[in-house]
Formats: C-alpha cells, structure tokens, sequence
C-alpha cells in the first residue's frame, strides 16, 4: 500500500521528536512518502498530485485546516470533477477563485462510486480541536491515535463518509464537519488574529475570545435568513451552525453538541440563533455541553436535520468559516450534502 503523509510542520499539538517516531510507526507498516506543507493551500495541492501518481492513501499529521484542504485537494484531483460539474476549491492560489456558474444545478448524489477511486484519507490529529479526527472515534493524542491506525491499516478496515459544500460568491469548497456564520465566525476570525501574533490557539484561549467578543458583537439586529427547497424559511438569525456530524467543536475533552442527531451518514443539520441575550446563551449552553442525543429547546431556535439543500443568506456581510477557518465576509452561502463522498481509514 503506497501512502502519501502530508505533514504540518506548525501543528500545534506535536513537536518534531513526536512526528518523527509517528513516521518511523507508520513507515514500516506501508510503503510511505512524507511531504511537509510549506503555505496555505499546500495540502490541497499535494493530495492532488497524490490522487494522480495513484497513492492509495493520503495521510495528514495536522489539525482540522490541514484536513479540509486534504479533503478539497482529493476531490479534485487532475481529470476529476465534483459532482455538480464543476472543479471545486482546493484552497491553492490556483484554485482560489474559480468561479461557480451552476450554483442552482441539480445534485447527484451518486458519488460512492467516486469515493473508491480516489485514495483513502487517514488522519492523525495534530492541532488544537481535531474534530474531524474525533468525531471518527480516534483518540486525540497523536501517539495512540497512530496505533488505533496501525490496526486499522492491518484489517483494511474503511468507512465511507458524507462531507458538506459550500457554494458563495462564485467558490466553493467542501467540508467535513462544520461550518458557520455569525457570531462563531467572528470569534474564529478573532481567535486567527492572535494565532498571528503568535499566540497558541488553546481551549482557554477559544473561550476567552468567545466571552470577551460576546460583549462586542451585535445582538440588537439579526441579519440572516434560511430557505431551502424542502425547509421552511426562518429569519432575524444571528448565528448559523451548519453540521456535517456531532460534535461541532470540543472545549478541551469535552464535547460541544449544538446539533446531536446531525452524522456523516445523513444530510446536514442546522441550528440558528435568533436572540444572543444572556439569558437565552445560559439556557442555550447547558444543554450543547457534553455528550447529548436529544435536540436543545427554546422559543428562539432555528433546527433543521439531514437536509439535502438549504441557503443562509445576509442583508449584511456576516463572518463566514468552514471546519474551523475563517474565510472571510459573506452575504450568500447556499449548503449542499454529499453523500458517500469520500472513504476514511478508521
């Protein structure tokens, strides 16, 4: 079995004694290239050219970022388009700003076929979240997750999972756990900004950020609205979680829940946020902290669960991000699920 690891040189949780030993792990149990990324976008282009040199495996030693351009990269590889018709955004500066002209095109949600031809993804966690990596039941230090992997390379043992797409403003790009606009948004973007100045993007660090902007955010005029041809459309939303599988982010070990039902079997789900006072946040967040199966309540939330399509839009530019990275301001992001996309070594 030919493995392509793609390697985050900056991930935030492992050191260059730890890669090391994982490599050395991995290397003798396939016939292994390493590639370490050198930019953003980087990993999408590495997985590509993996898909067409015929690797069976791409792996990724790093956090959620590196795995969402992994992903982006294998679903289009050289000669491969997404199953709209169209070649999706790796993250690369090729790929960047390729324009979309069928955002309204139908889906065809027959990718399975797609998923076994195109190299397996094997994830190792490296980063601060590692939710994609967790919510495939691996463990989050890197050293035993290596070792659950190392099993499951012996048994061949794979899954095949469904990931998201986001279509807005002529891009579009794939993720495989989350995405957000609103308030979550703005604190990722504001988390970014001292990861800049070179300050480690810790839990703490999320939960500060998260407080101290809840102070600064605008909680008087809600900007967004849902619709979607099979959903009933909501407006006056602050905030939009849009989930691929649950958890939708972790606080340290424990698990935050926003949308419980939502998996990588089903379509996506939404949860919507009409009110930001405290006194809907403290009825709100007891009941997403931890390992949930039941859906929150409250007079002043938006669920939606496995929708095939659905459209957030803005009358202003809201924060925007997927599996965790901020891309920007938006006004228009129309979400799609795609099942049976893409196969995982598990």
């Amino acid at each position: 079995m030919r493995a392509m690891l793609l390697v985050n040189p900056k991930a935030t949780t492992t050191n260059q004694r730890t890669r090391d030993v994982l490599i050395r792990a991995l290397g003798a149990t396939v016939d292994l290239t390493v590639e370490e990324t050198q930019y953003r976008g980087h990993a999408a282009h590495l997985s590509r050219e993996a898909h067409g040199s015929g690797f069976d495996v791409v792996a990724v030693l790093g956090g959620d970022g590196t795995v969402n351009e992994a992903v982006n990269g294998l679903l289009d590889a050289p000669g491969i388009a997404d199953i709209t018709g169209e070649a999706v955004e790796g993250g690369d500066a090729e790929t960047a700003r390729r324009e979309d002209s069928s955002d309204d095109g139908a889906v065809d949600d027959g990718v399975s076929g797609g998923a076994v031809n195109r190299p397996a993804l094997l994830t190792i966690p490296g980063g601060s979240a590692n939710v994609f990596a967790r919510a495939l039941g691996l463990p989050n230090d890197p050293v035993e997750a290596v070792g659950a992997i190392l099993e499951a390379l012996r048994d061949d043992r794979r899954r095949t999972v469904g990931l998201g797409h986001a279509i807005w403003n002529g891009r579009r790009r794939y993720f495989t756990f989350c995405s957000g606009l609103g308030y979550d948004a703005e604190v990722i973007r504001a988390v970014e900004g001292l990861r800049g100045a070179g300050r480690k993007a810790t839990p703490a660090r999320y939960v500060n950020t998260a407080l101290h902007h809840y102070l600064s955010t605008d909680r008087r005029q809600a900007p967004m609205s849902v619709e979607g041809p099979e959903v009933p459309p909501a407006d006056d939303l602050f905030m939009a979680i849009v989930s691929n599988t649950s958890p939708w982010t972790y606080v340290g070990s424990r698990p935050v829940c926003p949308t419980p039902w939502a998996s990588f079997e089903t379509g996506l789900d939404l949860l919507g946020l009409q009110r930001l006072d405290p006194v809907t946040m403290c009825h709100l967040m007891p009941q997403i902290i931890g390992v949930r199966e039941t859906l929150p309540t409250g007079r002043h939330l938006v669920q939606l669960h496995d929708e095939r399509e659905f459209t957030v839009s803005a009358l202003r530019p809201v924060a925007f991000q997927l599996d965790g990275d901020y891309l920007g301001e938006v006004e228009r992001v129309t979400f799609r699920s795609i099942p049976k996309a893409l196969q995982v070594v598990v």
